[in-house]
């Protein structure tokens, strides 16, 4: 078995994740991977953590984001890359992977590589839902590439620009999602607090088996 998870930060990548890693199945978090590339660059800011990351970036206005930005695109384009070669080498393992939300701006050739070798479920969250993924963001930054969705208008603090142009972003991504994912769940339809691994694995296979 073979899943690759995307969408949003927030949309249940990392949690359903860990549901199937605790079924059995290996499992690989590309945020952990990335993380532990640019420790030694976390470290020196005094950073550690997801959080940290986000810290060490900065907020998109700031002096350094765009800098940081490209520092990080390049460990999660390495990361990918070092993944997809493993899999590439060994057909048969098995791996369920938690993807970033920045995974679409890795370039055509790694996401083509990643649709071979895998089978990709983007988790899409509703129009409410993303309004609890912006308030998320504001109240606990990870970290995000803006990739200049980030326009502030004149008077604007940051925090204000953050809550007009993430929807815009979620927007631009989405069609991203759309068009690499194999099949698309809606997180609405995971809420449900029973939901099981062999659950989640099942909705994918009908999924999968309605767009034949």
């Amino acid at each position: 078995m073979r899943l690759a998870l995307i969408g949003m930060s927030g949309a249940g990548k990392t949690f359903w994740t860990k549901k199937l890693a605790a079924s059995g199945v290996p499992s690989i978090s590309c945020d952990d991977r990335i993380e532990q590339r640019l420790a030694p660059r976390l470290a020196a800011g005094g950073y550690a953590g997801i959080n940290g990351v986000a810290a060490w970036m900065g907020w998109p206005d700031s002096a350094t984001y765009a800098e940081r930005e490209a520092e990080y695109l390049a460990e999660e384009i390495h990361t990918l890359d070092e993944i997809l070669q493993q899999l590439e080498e060994q057909p048969e393992k098995s791996l369920v992977l938690d993807t970033t939300g920045s995974l679409i701006y890795t370039g055509n050739h790694l996401l083509m590589r990643l649709r071979r070798q895998m089978t990709i479920v983007y988790l899409a969250a509703s129009l409410s839902e993303q309004k609890l993924l912006i308030e998320r963001y504001l109240r606990d930054p990870k970290p995000v590439l803006w990739r200049g969705a980030f326009q502030p208008k004149p008077r604007e603090t940051p925090r204000e620009t953050v809550a007009r142009c993430y929807p815009a972003l979620i927007a631009a991504r989405r069609q991203s999602y759309e068009a690499l994912a194999h099949c698309t769940l809606p997180v609405a339809d995971l809420r449900d607090a029973t939901l099981d691994a062999p659950v989640f694995l099942q909705m994918i296979r009908s999924k999968l088996e309605g767009t034949r």
